[in-house]
């Protein structure tokens, strides 16, 4: 996440934060590194292991230490796990700072970065859990006034440079590890008993300190008796398998600590279903959603499992060591440590694994946001929805196709701008839907249409092309020429081939969409008008004026006759002809068309109540539905002085007819006269247009 980005002041949100001897739970062992660049002031801090180990605790302490100093005024904190997650971010960042953050993602992403190079305000930038360098190309902040922190569990994964200062940080020393037992265990002193050995049974892993001194501190027992639990778990575990980490028995012992925190059950597959989606702030309403419920009623959870009792289990995870819970945002986010992840996936049994990612895909997709591509929360279930395709296989196919979720995080992407990220997650999905359904089936080829758009949308077109083609041939032959799923892809093969300057090329298969759909529809369809728009589009750009015309005319008239002559389909089409005739060079047809679409158009603003009446039932039964218009007669030039009132035309949804408002008659006004005559002028009496107002 991107946030919080506030101008003046200095925050880190959606961690779990314990400042120098914090530890963020997790499992694992090994070293990470941070990187930092920019201006070389600032405390250095040390880290622990890789995926869990304190990298994030560490750049949170940095972040505070500037914040409380004073020594930066802007912060943004960027989730650098993919290039998405990294746009989605600077994105966010952009629209709390004010920025343009309309258009294509990687546009505003720019926009930001220019920002950073230009302000002479300070500012910070985190790059959290960075795992591929490429993924920063072209999106480095940098500038004069700036610092930037990066952490990673891969030196690799941190771009080189003169300004780059790299700290690979082992973990705890054994005075390290009792300073960070001592302060955990504050409540009852006697539970420090044991600390030293305890510590050095441990081995100074940060991840297995705070797994231990999470179930001290919510059990009671002392570090003796942790001790003894552990040593007896190790040998357990290690019978013919060689030593193993710490945190590999650490965060067993947690688990078990959870299932007795939570009576009724449900921390093991809720930690199964944590296991499987994204690292970094996972919103907690995916865990106490209604397919989470039902998931936990079928893993045998004592009692019915409502959301109350589905979050109590996330929280005696959290008292065990094996989540954090971020409850500052609305909602909470939930945090675990990508080496635990690992860990869980591997000791659980695969068919419990299989169910966990069924339910965290339907929870994922009953709580999606609709009509939010750019919010938080829709960038944090993108991250989660990506990471469950990774570790759930072929588990988010069945035989009728992919997941929904598979298809609303793509067309997340899509409208969120992040064209490049939607261009990868759609080839993934095309190909894993090639090996697991075969190549006919038509997930696969709904798939593969998928890419095309939004290659065509990156600009790829050759590939793009490619894949519209592949598209076709698959639907034709398995659908037949006459099918309007085959319809559909010849058109959209039609105008992929506009879009990439081929009109010539785009003419014949336009052409023939047109035709088959004429043949099967009808010729006044609106699905058949549609067609001969785009055929006739073709023919204009490719220089052939008179039958673009002639189309265009064509679906003129079958608008009027299908919608009515004000209907805005009917003004479109229009405008339509309106532009064909103009580049034919028949500037006054072009005119005329121009003033009766102007003539037509109907104000939608509230009106007042002397200047309407209502038309006969309107639109037609014919009308599609889902659409909205209204239409009215003007009985009078000028609404009367002394009138006040209005009446407000409320559009109703077709085919149902407009409501109206019987408004309240005006007084009576002398008519209008000619300033020639001394007759009343007939412009007094007749209908007059609302453009003529």
């Amino acid at each position: 996440m991107a946030g919080p980005v506030w101008p003046g002041t200095a925050v880190c949100g959606g961690l779990h934060r314990q400042g120098r001897d914090g530890a963020r739970p997790g499992g694992g062992a090994g070293s990470g590194c941070l990187g930092g660049a920019g201006r070389r002031r600032g405390r250095r801090g040390r880290a622990g292991l890789a995926g869990g180990c304190g990298k994030t605790q560490l750049a949170a302490h940095q972040a505070g230490t500037l914040r409380r100093s004073r020594g930066v005024d802007l912060l943004a904190w960027v989730a650098a796990a993919s290039r998405a997650s990294v746009l989605s971010g600077y994105g966010q960042a952009a629209a709390k700072l004010g920025l343009d953050h309309a258009g294509d993602g990687e546009a505003v992403a720019a926009r930001f970065a220019a920002w950073l190079n230009g302000t002479s305000r300070p500012w910070l930038v985190v790059l959290d859990d960075l795992r591929d360098a490429a993924d920063l190309d072209g999106l480095w902040p940098a500038g004069p006034a700036g610092r930037v922190l990066v952490t990673a569990a891969d030196v690799a994964a941190i771009p080189g440079g003169p300004r780059m200062r790299v700290l690979v940080v082992p973990g705890f020393s054994t005075r390290e590890a009792l300073n960070y037992l001592s302060g955990r265990l504050t409540t009852d002193p006697d539970q420090r008993s044991g600390a030293i050995g305890l510590a050095g049974e441990l081995g100074g892993e940060p991840a297995a300190l705070a797994q231990a001194a999470a179930v001290i501190a919510s059990s009671g027992i002392r570090c003796r008796q942790y001790r003894d639990h552990f040593a007896r778990r190790r040998a357990q575990l290690a019978a013919g398998a060689g030593p193993l980490p710490a945190a590999e028995v650490t965060w067993r012992l947690s688990a078990e600590h959870a299932g007795q925190l939570a009576p009724q059950g449900g921390t093991w597959p809720q930690l199964a279903l944590a296991a499987l989606l994204d690292s970094q702030a996972v919103p907690g309403t995916v865990f106490t959603a209604a397919a989470t419920c039902q998931y936990l009623n079928s893993e045998g959870v004592r009692g019915p499992a409502d959301p109350e009792a589905a979050w109590s289990a996330v929280r005696a995870l959290q008292r065990a060591g094996l989540l954090a819970i971020d409850a500052a945002g609305t909602p909470p986010a939930v945090w675990m440590s990508p080496a635990l992840q690992a860990a869980v996936r591997a000791a659980a049994p695969p068919d419990l694994l299989h169910r966990a990612a069924r339910a965290a895909a339907d929870a994922l997709a009953q709580v999606w946001p609709p009509g939010q591509p750019r919010s938080w929360l829709a960038a944090a279930l993108r991250s989660s929805a990506a990471n469950l395709r990774q570790a759930a296989g072929d588990a988010l196919w069945d035989a009728g196709g992919c997941h929904r979720l598979l298809l609303a995080a793509g067309h997340s992407l899509e409208a969120a701008g992040l064209t490049g990220p939607a261009v990868t997650w759609w080839r993934e999905l095309a190909a894993g839907s090639h090996r697991v359904l075969g190549p006919g089936h038509p997930g696969t080829v709904l798939a593969g249409g998928l890419l095309a758009g939004a290659l065509l949308a990156a600009g790829q077109t050759a590939e793009a092309l490619t894949w519209f083609r592949w598209v076709l041939a698959g639907r034709a032959d398995v659908l037949g020429p006459d099918h309007p799923g085959t319809i559909a892809a010849r058109v959209s093969l039609g105008r992929a081939l506009v879009a990439a300057g081929q009109p010539g090329d785009a003419v014949p298969v336009l052409d023939q969409a047109t035709s088959h759909s004429e043949r099967v529809r009808g010729p006044s369809d609106a699905g058949t008008v549609a067609a001969r728009d785009e055929y006739a589009a073709a023919c204009l750009a490719a220089g052939k004026t008179g039958e673009a015309m002639r189309c265009y005319q064509r679906s003129l008239a079958d608008c009027e006759r299908l919608y009515g002559p004000d209907h805005p389909a009917t003004l479109d089409a229009r405008l339509r002809l309106a532009g064909a005739c103009l580049a034919a060079g028949k500037i006054r047809d072009a005119v005329a068309q121009h003033k009766k679409v102007l003539a037509g158009s109907v104000p939608w603003a509230p009106i007042t109540p002397a200047r309407w009446r209502p038309a006969p039932p309107w639109p037609p039964p014919t009308t599609p539905p889902g659409r909205w218009a209204t239409r009215c007669t003007c009985t009078s030039r000028r609404a009367p002085a002394t009138n006040a009132s209005s009446a407000a035309i409320t559009p109703t949804p077709w085919p149902a007819a407009p409501t109206w408002r019987t408004p309240t008659p005006p007084p009576a006004r002398p008519a209008r006269r000619s300033p020639c005559s001394a007759t009343p002028s007939p412009a007094a009496s007749r209908p007059c247009h609302p453009a003529t107002r």
